[in-house]
């Protein structure tokens, strides 16, 4: 019996998934472990690997489109297996409609050309570096350009005339890539894309002196971010606790750590550390508002927030303040790579009760971050700075970070973040504390 390929919930607020890159085609033998395709998710890009074993029948969401989660993604079964009763049978057979996603090739008429142009449409002027005659374009058997469905939609809304575009994949097939990269001849710039509302693109204003603007698409993960962080910032009522810590103790002891730690531990590593321990202390801080209750979790997941291209991702560092920093060090870089590499699972970046930015290996010496659902307080962290202090009679130089406590004062109430933080001075400006 045939097997739909469903779209897997990989996120608890994934609500769909575009597909980034398909690894087999229709016709190639499966088995277990393979992996199917790429999807881009709300979090990060993912790999999907096939559970099943047979020959890829079916191939229902083009490259570049999105399904909604449990929307049929392919079919897996015999050599030769009728499919299509499958689907049928289905209840979701057909994927969603996406018109976002609709192919960006114009209709055609019986002449091959584009209906655009017979009502008058402007067409891309032609834009490359390149000599016309040095342009290769690669056709396929009907004389079309060879082309991915999500390049074509790209040079559409970019206003660039694919025909001028040398293709890098496949035959010469053009792919993203080979948009994204275009670069348009000095002084040339498409007048028009011809699908109203794209985007216009023209030379940046350094290089031709007219104005210019260029229009990013939103990933699946920027428009998780932009919805979730507005929905924090306006229904959690934020406050803002900022305290100044004194880093010359730990700057010795991390030294001292790392000459006989199995993993370079990061300052990072020690503030993850020391919050996890204050937060057994403090287990208000260490809390969710559900509505009409206060969950105090029991449990110690810090969250460790980092920047990818496609936007902010938290990996979860589970029972941190169970861990020895040599483990909490070894957890946070395989998880960074993990994330770095789109090899993340939504286990590792789910079930965060309290979470640290850190924005001090980019020079940042204090800023505010707006809470991380579900947890009721985020840290942000800024850099270490040296620093002129009184010290007896006279004056001596220290280092210094500033840390801001972002807390929902829905749960979390003032005296409660400033005894939370308080403990993390304490632990911090002490590290051997946190190794008994």
């Amino acid at each position: 019996m045939a097997e739909v390929i469903r779209m897997p919930r990989m996120s608890d607020t994934m609500t769909e998934g575009v597909i980034v890159e398909w690894h087999k085609k229709v016709g190639d033998k499966i088995k277990p472990g393979d992996l199917l395709a790429e999807v881009e998710t709300d979090k990060a890009t993912m790999e999907l690997e096939s559970y099943w074993d047979g020959t890829l029948l079916f191939i229902g969401v083009e490259k570049g489109k999105s399904v909604p989660v449990d929307g049929v993604m392919a079919v897996i079964g015999k050599d030769g297996e009728d499919y299509k009763t499958v689907l049928d049978q289905s209840k979701s057979a057909a994927p969603v409609p996406d018109k976002k996603n609709e192919s960006a090739e114009p209709p055609k008429n019986q002449s091959g050309e584009e209906k655009g142009k017979e009502k008058g449409a402007v067409a891309a002027e032609p834009v490359t570096m390149q000599a016309e005659t040095e342009t290769k374009v690669e056709k396929d058997e009907n004389g079309r350009i060879k082309a991915s469905p999500l390049a074509k939609k790209l040079a559409q809304e970019k206003g660039i005339d694919i025909s001028k575009v040398n293709g890098s994949g496949d035959g010469g097939r053009i792919v993203k890539k080979d948009i994204d990269t275009f670069v348009p001849a000095t002084g040339s710039a498409p007048k028009e894309a011809a699908k109203p509302g794209a985007q216009k693109s023209v030379m940046p204003f350094a290089q031709t002196g007219q104005e210019s603007f260029t229009d990013v698409q939103l990933t699946q993960m920027r428009k998780t971010i932009a919805r979730r962080l507005s929905e924090s910032n306006f229904t959690a009522p934020h406050f803002f606790l900022t305290m100044e810590i004194n880093m010359d103790n730990a700057i010795v002891s991390r030294n001292g750590i790392n000459d006989i730690s199995p993993v370079k531990i990061s300052f990072n590593d020690l503030v993850i550390k020391a919050c996890a321990m204050a937060l057994r202390q403090h287990p208000a801080v260490n809390a969710s508002w559900m509505g009409d209750f206060i969950r105090q979790n029991n449990h110690i997941h810090i969250g460790s927030a980092i920047a990818l291209p496609e936007g902010l991702i938290v990996p979860v560092i589970r029972f941190a303040d169970q861990k020895s920093l040599s483990q909490i060090a070894a957890d946070a870089k395989d998880l960074y790579d993990k994330a770095r590499n789109k090899k993340i699972q939504p286990q590792d970046f789910t079930g965060n009760t309290f979470t640290v930015s850190n924005l001090g290996m980019m020079e940042i010496e204090e800023f505010t971050a707006i809470i991380n659902p579900p947890d009721s307080a985020i840290l942000a962290v800024g850099r270490i700075k040296e620093t002129v202090i009184k010290k007896g009679d006279g004056f001596a130089v220290s280092n210094v970070m500033k840390v801001t406590l972002s807390c929902d004062h829905r749960s979390v109430d003032g005296a409660v973040g400033a005894a939370f933080l308080q403990t993390v001075k304490r632990f911090l400006e002490n590290p051997v504390t946190m190794l008994v």
